[in-house]
């Protein structure tokens, strides 16, 4: 979490807006990312990939093209990764800031197979040169519907990467069965129940559709709180819950659809009605982070601070955590906190009751 204290970030909804896409193998990202690359929507956006090869673009309208950047017809702005992520994403903004490229206005990263996003947030958030300049906006993942059941049984790091998204893109649904569809979309609902599940054919989806998904609206530069935390979905996981078994408070007792699988995915809100010690907090998230790391996928929240004017937004996929932002003002009356959490492997009762005792000690 690092630093202590709470800051006023003016610049931060004007840092540019980051999209994760990732995807399963075999999941059509490719194909994805070549309609994508061709649509209006895409201009002012700098696509990070990592071979032009692989997504074909040299049947594509091409306006201007250097070896290793692709000023597409659209407006949109190619650029293979040289040396590391880094070093691309410091020459992208040093370029733009020259007018050497198109001032983009946010970024798509395109990563590799069964990538986990969270090292690229890492490096975007402690880079002294990038982590001023982005923000994350999203995670997408490609989940393709013939064989995502499969996957998702055999490879620990794709359920991960879909409990982690924002937006998930089904592909190929029209050579999967009816069945193979809904059950693969009651799995990835229950492991994830705020994300919206788009289905995507032949890699057609509206580039709207996957960006604004952060905490600002792009166009009015406020923080639109209710759709980013989306705490509803965690709200009637709960309620399913609970009817299926009857009595209220055995969280852990998750619906019969995800232990089936066994990918020990829980999906939970926490809520406190006092205001919070910062201090306090961070002395909770860091002891949970230090002791329960690996089981923490995605927490996002916001908290009613002590200290704070206004609302304090928390965000962090899996150990990696945004600075915090401190929002204007409440979206509504509800001064409450609330911390939305995804994890693997970690039932609500132990984080509530840390998260209880660290609130209400006196150090």
């Amino acid at each position: 979490m690092g630093a202590r204290a709470v800051s006023q970030t003016d610049e931060e909804p004007l840092a540019l807006p980051v999209t994760i896409l990732t995807g399963f193998l075999g999941s059509g990202k490719t194909t994805l990312l070549r309609h994508l690359l061709t649509q209006p929507d895409m201009d002012k956006t700098a696509v990070v990939i990592n071979e032009f090869g692989e997504v074909g673009l040299d049947h594509m309208l091409v306006e201007k093209a250097d070896e290793d950047m692709i000023v597409m017809d659209s407006g949109c702005l190619c650029c293979t990764i040289r040396g590391d992520l880094i070093t691309t994403l410091r020459r992208l903004i040093k370029e733009r800031y020259n007018n050497e490229v198109p001032a983009f206005e946010r970024l798509m990263i395109e990563t590799t197979g069964l990538a986990d996003p969270a090292p690229i947030l890492h490096t975007l958030m402690t880079d002294p040169v990038l982590s001023h300049r982005y923000r994350l906006d999203g995670v997408l993942v490609c989940v393709d519907a013939v064989n995502g059941m499969t996957q998702l049984d055999n490879q620990p790091e794709s359920v991960k990467q879909a409990a982690v998204a924002d937006r998930i893109l089904l592909t190929k649904t029209d050579i999967a069965t009816p069945e193979q569809v809904a059950a693969l979309t009651e799995r990835l609902k229950a492991n994830n129940p705020a994300a919206p599940i788009l289905p995507v054919l032949n890699g057609e989806v509206s580039a709207g559709a996957l960006f604004g998904l952060g905490l600002f609206d792009p166009e009015k530069k406020t923080a639109d709180v209710a759709k980013w935390l989306h705490e509803e979905a965690f709200a009637e996981e709960h309620g399913h819950q609970h009817d299926h078994h009857g009595h209220g408070h055995h969280h852990h007792d998750h619906p019969h659809d995800v232990n089936r699988h066994g990918d020990g995915i829980r999906a939970f809100c926490l809520t406190y009605d006092q205001p919070i010690v910062w201090d306090r907090f961070v002395d909770w998230i860091e002891s949970l982070i230090a002791t329960q790391g690996e089981r923490l996928l995605r927490i996002k929240g916001i908290l009613n601070v002590e200290e704070a004017k206004g609302p304090v937004a928390i965000h962090g996929v899996q150990h990696v955590f945004h600075p915090p932002t401190m929002l204007e003002a409440w979206p509504d009356d509800d001064r409450r906190s609330r911390i939305v959490m995804i994890t693997k492997d970690l039932s609500q009762e132990p984080v509530e009751q840390l998260f209880q005792s660290f609130m209400e000690s006196d150090i």
